[in-house]
Parts: C-alpha cells; structure tokens; sequence
C-alpha cells in the first residue's frame, strides 16, 4: 500500500479513542503557541492559526511519519519579523511559498538524508536548549500589561496562576498513575476550565491574547510586483526559513523515531512540509515546520498513526470557525502547566548520567549548542554551529591518527608502512613521516591500512614524489584501494602525479 494512503489501511490496528483525544489535547495547546508567535512578529493574529490548521492538516496527511505535529512554529516565524517590518505582509507570504518551493526541491532531490550528520552531543545540545526556550516561554504569561508596560504579576494574581499552573502539573503526574484511558493532559486542561468558568477566579485567559474567532483561510494571491527585484528580496528570507524549518523538522523526525522505534522518511517529511507552505502563501498563513513540544504532547498522549493530526488540524478549524466563545474562557494557567511538563519531558535527563563518560569535547559541543539555542532561539544556527565544529574536531583527531611503520627489505628497499587517513588536516604529519634525504634509492609506501581521501592527499603525493625524484631516488604505491587509484588517476589531468608505477599494482599512467 502506497504511504499516503497508510491513514486509510484498516489492516494496521488504530485506537481511535486515544488518537481523537491526542488530536483534541494538541489543539489545545496549539492555539496560544500559534497566536503568540503571530502576534509577536506583528502579523494578524489568525495568520497564526491558519498557519496551524494548513500546516497540521498536510503534513498529517502528506508528512514522513505519523505521530509528528506541525503548525505555525516560532522558528519560522522569527526569520520573517524582519521583512515584516520593513516590506510587509504580502511579502511575507510570498517568502512563505518560495520556501515551500526550496523545502519541496530538498525532499526530490532526496538531501534530507544529511540530517544523519548531526552527532549526539548535538542532539543533546539542541534538545536541552529547546526545552529550555520551551519552559522560559511559558514565564511569559506571569506577566501582564499595566499602564502600556509590561510587569510581572504578584499578590492574588500571582498567587491565582501558580496554583492553578500547579493543580495542572498535577494532574498530569499523578492521573496516569491511576488511568490512563484519556491524555493527563487534556483532563488537565478540561478540570482547571471548569474550575475557574465554575467560581468565577479572575485569571489570564485565551482570549486576553486575541481572539481565535474568524472564517475559513481565504485564498489570497500575494500583491507583490513579478520582477527580478522582488525576488531578491525574499529569497534570503525564503532560503533561510526553509533551512531551519527543515532543520528543525527533520531533527524532531530523529526524536519521534527513538521515541516510537520506528523509522520516517525524511525526505517525505521535506515535501510536505514545502507543500504546507506553499498553501500557507496563497491562503494567508504564516508558514510554519514540526513542532517538537506539540509532538511531544501528541506522543504522551498515546498517539501514534496520523489520525491525531488530521483531529488536530480540523479542532482549530472549527474553532476558528463555531468554537471560538468557548476557547476564548479556557485558562492559560492550564496551558502553561501542560507546556511546562512538556519542556520537563523534552529535557534530555540522561545527559547528566553520561556527561561523565564522554569525551571533553562532546560535552562543550552539547553545551554550545544548547548555550546558542536558548541565547539566539535560533535552533538551525545551533545546530550548524554544532556539525561544523564537531566535524573540525574529528579532522583534528583523525589528523593526529597517520603514522608509519618503517623498515628495510632484504633488496634493500625501505617500507612506509602506513596507518591512518590522508587529507587535508593530516598532510603535515604525513610529509613529516619521510626522510628524503637519507632514504635509500628504492622507496616503496603501502597503503594497505591507509586511504587518500581528498585533493589535498593527491597534492601531497604529488610533492612526494617530486622530491624523490629530485633526490634521483625511486618511489613506489602499493595497495591503492580502488577509490584512491580513481582519485589519482583524475587528480593526473589537473596536476603532475609523479608516481613510479609498482609492477604489480598500477596506480598512475605510464611515463
């Protein structure tokens, strides 16, 4: 059966019950996420959950793997504040729909598999530090507007939300421990709804945020000028918000896939995350990617085909639509706790067990990322900064890894025996291995346990040999693996591989 229909095959086994309930908890927690982020970049607060519903609903449908939940993410969105503020919303969904246009290219062209290079202390790094942003956000709504600035609540307000942030927390740790038929974290929800509408508690609601009233995403074709200049302008934007979203995205699918012992499709995942987008520019959405925290929700819920999704998606739909009254009374202090278990959960625990055991570098390289993640909230920078520095480490190390053993045949020959990688960051140590100038006139260099990997190797085998042959001594390659004889061979028609050619096994072109 073909993936796309996998939501439709009644062969595979779906409790019904429990996804509806996953999907409705997901809604919850997904509208002041999405309406917050809108309202933060200065767009019209149903952008956001537009963005929630188009996004959510595609890629439940269309995406890499069930359980995964996308919406209008604050990752995206805060690529796109700056051009907001200076060219405005039309352009904005423009921006919108040629990173869905990027993101699609990245799924045909299968380059989702690159994801597999981002090592563990950069998954840790970059999940501590989401979990971190995750909880920090929540701290937002102890906050409250007074005289046109913003302070923190104290007395009974404050007082007020902890308790009710605390009876949350509550339910959602105690509840599974007596059933676990219905999501904690919708009864959470639920209870404390009904605590506060049922005596009357003043507290911060939904509605204090915006209002989620509104009708069905209109289709809109961005009023923009078709010229080259205009091009220029969003495609940095659009290029940049498809990294992270992917970025962002793909790293969530690794998460949903240790957690569930399953395995997605990444490159799936990239295009319906394209087409989501491109939706979002022509139906005034403001684009968005995988949320982890509203996945993660999903997934506690007992969650896992892509029927919770799809239930997500349409609750805010119809809330957007009919159910707006009723959401506008649900307590924030509910969704805060909910969010703030969620962030507890996210947080790698099992870092601290092992920071023992790992290598000194590792451990810097997971706390940068996290440092960067929490610092600049920009999760696709983290975690770029994490491979490339990680990647310079493991050059350092293999570099220090090349050596030789030496000896001298009964012909007189003398033998380079070689260990260890030859590139870029290891052709000092290797040209260090030589000693052209007491060498006898025979040398022979075995690769058996040696590989040339880039051009640099080439081009240190190149110096070699012009060495040697300067000294009027000869030079012989042994044991080439295949790759390194193509290497050679294609090297020979851009610079001068002077390599004697070993009798046994051919290497360079004869001279």
């Amino acid at each position: 059966m073909k993936p796309y229909l996998q939501l439709f095959d009644f062969s595979k086994k779906i409790n019904y019950r429990t996804e509806i309930l996953a999907g409705l908890t997901v809604a919850m927690t997904m509208i002041p996420e999405s309406l917050s982020f809108a309202i933060l970049a200065g767009f019209p607060p149903l952008t956001g959950l537009y963005a929630a519903f188009i996004m959510g609903l595609v890629t439940a449908i269309l995406g890499g793997r069930p359980g995964l939940v996308s919406g209008g993410a604050g990752a995206t969105v805060i690529v796109l504040i700056a051009l907001m503020k200076t060219q405005g919303i039309e352009y904005v969904f423009a921006a919108v729909a040629l990173a869905g246009v990027i993101q699609i290219l990245v799924g045909l062209f299968r380059l989702g598999k690159f994801v597999r290079l981002v090592p563990q202390p950069v998954m840790f790094g970059f999940v501590n530090g989401l979990a971190v942003i995750i909880f920090m956000s929540q701290l937002q709504q102890f906050k409250t507007m007074v005289n046109g600035t913003e302070v923190w609540l104290s007395g009974t307000p404050l007082y007020t939300m902890l308790g009710l942030v605390l009876l949350t927390v509550a339910i959602v740790i105690f509840l599974p421990k007596v059933t676990k038929a219905v999501p904690a974290s919708l009864v959470a929800i639920i209870t404390v709804f009904i605590l506060v509408l049922g005596f009357g508690i003043p507290t911060k609601l939904v509605s204090d945020i915006a209002s989620v009233a509104g009708g069905f995403p209109p289709f809109h074709i961005p009023k923009i000028p078709l010229n080259l200049e205009m091009l220029k302008i969003i495609f940095p934007y659009s290029l940049i918000m498809a990294g992270v979203g992917l970025t962002e995205g793909l790293l969530t699918l690794n998460l949903v896939d240790e957690i569930t012992a399953t395995k997605g499709n990444r490159n799936r995942e990239s295009i319906a995350q394209g087409v989501a987008n491109i939706l979002n520019g022509f139906f005034t959405g403001m684009g968005g990617c995988p949320m982890i925290a509203q996945t993660l929700v999903n997934l506690s819920a007992g969650a896992r085909a892509r029927l919770s999704g799809i239930v997500a998606a349409l609750t805010i739909l119809l809330i957007i639509l009919i159910g707006a009254p009723v959401i506008d009374r649900v307590p924030m202090a509910a969704l805060v706790g909910v969010m703030m278990m969620v962030a507890i959960g996210t947080f790698e625990w099992m870092s601290f067990k092992v920071i023992n055991k790992m290598p000194k570098q590792d451990i810097v390289i997971g706390i940068l990322v996290a440092v960067i993640t929490i610092w600049l909230h920009n999760l696709a920078l983290a975690v770029l900064v994490g491979v490339i520095i990680s990647a310079l480490v493991f050059a350092w190390e293999s570099s220090k890894r090349i050596r030789a053993n030496q000896y001298v045949d009964n012909t007189g020959a003398k033998h380079y025996e070689l260990f260890g990688p030859l590139f870029f960051g290891s052709v000092a140590n290797f040209n260090a291995l030589f000693d052209v100038a007491h060498d006898p006139e025979n040398i022979i260099v075995d690769f058996k346990h040696s590989r040339v990997f880039d051009m640099s190797g080439i081009d240190a085998l190149n110096k070699l040999t012009e060495k040697y042959q300067a000294a009027d001594k000869k030079l012989q390659l042994r044991h080439l693996s295949d790759d390194c004889k193509r290497l050679l061979r294609n090297a020979d028609k851009i610079i001068q591989v002077n390599i004697i050619e070993d009798p046994t096994y051919r290497v360079a072109t004869e001279r």
